[in-house]
């Protein structure tokens, strides 16, 4: 069952949230969902967002000004919370682990083993419920900003056929290479590395067997650019073995939702040219 604690009207639709009792993560979950005016006509495709390090399901909707594109295009906006949240799941000091820092994987690894199963709950779970309880489509795509870029890209790399597009915002395209991700896998997944690059989109491109085309912004001033984001990894990975990327490096951005505002019209509309494809 699905509770409505938010509604409010936006560009014609609705911006709701609502909260439910998850069977995956075992606690209960937010997630924010966008139903534009044309839903009241019939069903409409799906664009999933994921969110990045310390957000909940506000801050995309109330920063990022996706509504009004959303409803130029007829496209539902599902943005679930970050990660499992409650008093009796698991946390950690500081904000890159724990709670707010799910990073779209299974944890295999106690104590996260027994909440943070944020891989199946967004592949499984979620959509199952959205597509039970919503006026839409089984058709979909994702994006998502920075830790939820990453879980994007593994996403839509691992489930072909299953999402019709895929972008990102200053995604973390190489968990396995950089300090947050060696942090997240190594406590989630534990040590063994081999284990880490199910969920490194840097290695996924170098077997995908569906060549999505992917689209990320970054923006050059980013604070995280250099360390732990390196998108020039992403970029010779896919260079090597023929999978499309068009990456766009944005002179004078940060890692902020200022940057994603700026942008988000572009990759709504990116998302609603594939989304508006005839099922092949």
């Amino acid at each position: 069952m699905m509770e409505r604690i938010e509604h409010r009207a936006s560009c014609g639709g609705w911006q709701d949230v609502y909260r439910h009792d998850s069977r995956v993560l075992h606690c209960a979950m937010n997630v924010a969902v966008y139903l534009p005016p044309q839903a009241e006509r019939g069903p409409v495709p799906v664009l999933y967002w994921l969110s990045g390090l310390t957000c909940t399901e506000q801050n995309f909707i109330t920063k990022a000004g996706a509504q009004r594109y959303a409803a130029e295009h007829g496209i539902a906006l599902v943005a679930p919370d970050t990660s499992p949240r409650g008093d009796d799941v698991a946390n950690a000091p500081g904000y890159d682990l724990g709670q707010g820092a799910g990073f779209y994987v299974n944890a295999t690894q106690a104590p996260w083993s027994a909440h943070y199963r944020m891989y199946d709950y967004v592949v499984d779970e979620l959509p199952a419920l959205i597509e039970a309880n919503f006026p839409v489509t089984s058709t979909r795509s994702i994006f998502g900003h920075s830790m939820g870029g990453h879980g994007a890209l593994v996403i839509a790399l691992r489930n072909p056929g299953r999402y019709r597009s895929v972008s990102a915002f200053a995604p973390i395209v190489a968990p396995t290479q950089v300090p947050w991700g060696q942090q997240a896998l190594g406590a989630y997944l534990g040590d063994d590395r081999q284990a880490w690059k199910s969920y490194d989109a840097t290695e996924l491109v170098k077997t995908a067997t569906e060549k999505l085309p992917l689209l990320i912004d970054q923006g050059e001033a980013d604070e995280f650019l250099a360390i732990d984001l390196k998108p020039e990894l992403l970029r010779d990975a896919c260079a090597a073995v023929g999978h499309p990327l068009q990456l766009r490096m944005q002179p004078g951005y940060d890692h902020s939702y200022y940057f994603i505002a700026s942008f988000i019209g572009e990759h709504i509309a990116w998302h609603a040219a594939a989304l508006a494809l005839p099922r092949t």
